[in-house]
């Protein structure tokens, strides 16, 4: 290609949540595959700096990227999609926008001009995505919400002007819209989708392409009338209707032909597309395995399977990578808070126990119990983050430190196992202040760890305020547990195992974070072995 970033973006119509984010990654996903150099970002217009302090049951995880940015889980479907590790310049919330507007402006940069959404505001949209598509053939962005929310008009408005600014010829414009389907008629109907795109018209971009979404698969016809109706060639709208695994996605847009009507929209020179890899993911997430093993998995967010989304992906992505399927079957953690709930018997129909990370208070007991009949009775454990700390409490109360806790449960104790790191005790309710982002981890030799991964050296991903208490590091043993992995900076602790067990295994990281589909992560990968054995008994 010449030096010409060309931008594709992506907007969603009649409803939220209609997939433009796994419609995006499919995109990159095809455009990569043809020998391009892709990134992508994601523009949100809630009013938040970043995503660390949006609630998990109503907007799922928060995807931390390697430079410690806090982001919307579509992040993780773009890294998961296209293997490139996004940067804090892949996510742009509003408030990120505003505050550094105001933060100029009170410094005098606008020479006393009057701060206005037009330019200034648009203007700034329009800097971050140009900054963040620098060094790329392609730039995906994907506005977030929902064309005519209020909040979105600054992010239309922007990419509208940017599209004046670098040449409408340098850009493509894709609008998803849902298709309902009427059960009484028996019929798709469009209306919804006509009245998004004129809405969309009305705010000055003629979308390129659509892609519609539905339950289940409309027929052709529906093409015919949405092209009629919205001004979009036949051969530039996708039906995309429910698939069998979000992975399939790709293959369903390429066999639709619109990522050939991207390239030649955009005017790109692209190779052919070498597929092969990802149709080996979509025949392994969707081939009925010989082996099922089923996981126990231990939180707290039960109403929102998106609060866990990038652990369930890297546990079906080790599943298949050994050719079994794996059954998550959700535990509340705060059914056993109370002292007299007894999680044994329900944990001991599940070949594994999974604690992932969170936050607060509740279920934190309930954790510590998961972890602790983990550890009594042998069975394989994976513990996340927070479920690194549940497994060192729940260690030192099997060995009899039975006022072990975490300062999120009692800050007052004399047993404080986890602690909050110094520099943190004052910042409990502010964002982007944890431990955020790649570390380096040391691993001992000869280790569990140092074995999955075939290395000792590691780098992960952190999102974390507590942290292992160092005091007590020289009982670890006694209480059967090991500190195989550290930080050489400053020597917290990045990973226990059990002493004597055959997987007990926990990082203060979050693995989840750096699988793949096509790739799964050592520690899940072994969980998933372990799981396996464990059923065979």
């Amino acid at each position: 290609m010449d030096g010409q970033t060309k931008y594709v973006f992506v907007t969603g119509g009649v409803l939220s949540g209609l997939g433009k984010g796994i419609t995006a990654a499919s995109l990159g996903n095809l455009l990569k595959a043809r020998g391009l150099r892709v990134n992508m970002q994601k523009c949100d217009p809630y009013l938040n700096v970043d995503a660390g302090l949006l609630n998990p049951r109503e907007h799922g995880e928060c995807f931390v990227t390697k430079d410690g940015a806090e982001t919307d889980l579509d992040l993780g479907h773009y890294e998961r999609f296209i293997d490139n590790e996004m940067t804090s310049s892949s996510s742009l919330m509003s408030g990120r926008v505003l505050l550094k507007l105001i933060q100029d402006e009170r410094a005098g940069k606008f020479d006393g001009d009057d701060v206005q959404i037009i330019p200034h505001l648009t203007g700034a949209i329009q800097d971050w995505i140009k900054q963040a598509a620098e060094g790329y053939d392609v730039h995906i962005v994907e506005i977030g919400g929902t064309v005519g929310d209020y909040e979105s008009l600054s992010f239309i408005e922007a990419i509208r002007e940017l599209g004046v600014r670098v040449g409408l010829e340098n850009c493509a414009y894709i609008h998803v819209v849902y298709l309902p389907y009427l059960g009484a008629s028996n019929e798709t109907k469009t209306k919804p989708a006509q009245n998004s795109v004129r809405d969309l018209r009305s705010l000055g971009i003629a979308p390129d392409i659509l892609v519609g979404r539905s339950e289940q698969a409309a027929n052709e016809a529906v093409k015919k009338k949405l092209s009629l109706f919205s001004g979009v060639s036949e051969d530039a709208i996708a039906l995309l209707p429910n698939a069998d695994t979000i992975y399939r996605v790709p293959l369903t847009l390429e066999d639709s032909g619109i990522a050939e009507v991207l390239v030649e929209r955009l005017g790109i020179d692209a190779a052919k597309p070498d597929l092969s890899d990802w149709r080996a993911v979509v025949e392994r997430a969707t081939k009925t395995h010989p082996r099922t093993v089923r996981v126990g998995f231990v939180a707290k967010y039960m109403d929102n399977a998106d609060t866990y989304m990038s652990v369930f992906e890297a546990i079906k992505s080790a599943a298949w990578a050994n050719d079994a399927s794996v059954e998550i079957a959700w535990i509340d953690a705060s059914d056993y808070d109370h002292p007299g709930a007894d999680i044994a018997r329900d944990l001991a129909q599940y070949d594994g126990v999974l604690v992932p990370g969170g936050f607060g208070q509740r279920g934190l007991e309930g954790k510590i119990k998961a972890a602790q009949h983990a550890l009594a009775n042998r069975v394989p454990y994976l513990g996340i983050c927070l479920g690194l700390q549940m497994g060192v409490i729940a260690a030192a109360r099997n060995a009899g430190v039975h006022d072990a806790t975490t300062f999120e449960l009692n800050p007052e104790s004399h047993h404080l196992v986890i602690h909050t790191m110094a520099g943190q005790e004052s910042k409990a309710n502010t964002g982007g202040t944890m431990r955020l982002g790649n570390y380096n981890c040391h691993l001992e030799p000869d280790t569990l760890a140092a074995r999955l991964y075939g290395s000792e050296k590691v780098v992960e991903r952190h999102r974390h305020r507590g942290e292992c208490n160092n005091a007590y590091r020289q009982q670890y043993e006694h209480w059967g547990i090991r500190a195989t992995g550290t930080n050489p900076e400053n020597n917290l602790v990045e990973i226990i195992e059990g002493t004597n067990h055959p997987f007990f295994l926990a990082s203060q990281f979050h693995p989840e974070f750096k699988s793949r589909p096509n790739r799964a992560h050592p520690m899940f990968n072994g969980f998933i072995q372990a799981m396996l054995q464990n059923s065979e008994k």
